[in-house]
């Protein structure tokens, strides 16, 4: 089976709708055979109280594009992807603009996939490195 970006970027797009991924205004706007991205706004949505990107939210970040770049290596109607670990470190402080994050296979195994993902500012400074273990589920 052929990769389609398009078609990745439009199923990832509308699974967002009704979702903390809507809420922060995350937008998948890039795919390959092995990695997504996708961006976020800054602005007081996702700021802290000192008026920072809320480290909170760049997580939500990376999780929502490495697990959405599992669903290309799963059948979703026969499996199911879970998120089981998460670790952020968080490089640099962001007022304002936009952060995007790109998520790349580290490990792709039948049951569980490695995802690295970096956060970059407009300047493509790293603002957080993120990695992400997923299990891979049957559906029930």
């Amino acid at each position: 089976m052929q990769f389609d970006k398009e078609k990745m970027l439009q199923l990832c797009n509308e699974w967002s709708k009704n979702t903390l991924m809507e809420t922060l205004e995350i937008e998948y706007i890039d795919a390959g055979e092995d990695f997504l991205v996708a961006t976020m706004p800054v602005n007081s949505r996702v700021h802290q109280p000192m008026g920072l990107l809320h480290g909170g939210a760049s997580v939500a970040l990376a999780e929502s594009v490495g697990s959405a770049a599992s669903i290309m290596f799963v059948n979703p109607e026969k499996q199911e992807v879970r998120g089981i670990e998460i670790s952020a470190n968080h490089l640099k402080s962001k007022r304002e603009g936009v952060v995007t994050a790109t998520a790349k296979i580290v490990h792709k195994g039948a049951s569980i996939h490695l995802w690295e993902i970096r956060i970059v500012d407009e300047n493509d400074k790293l603002v957080s490195l993120c990695k992400l273990t997923n299990m891979i589920l049957p559906k029930r």
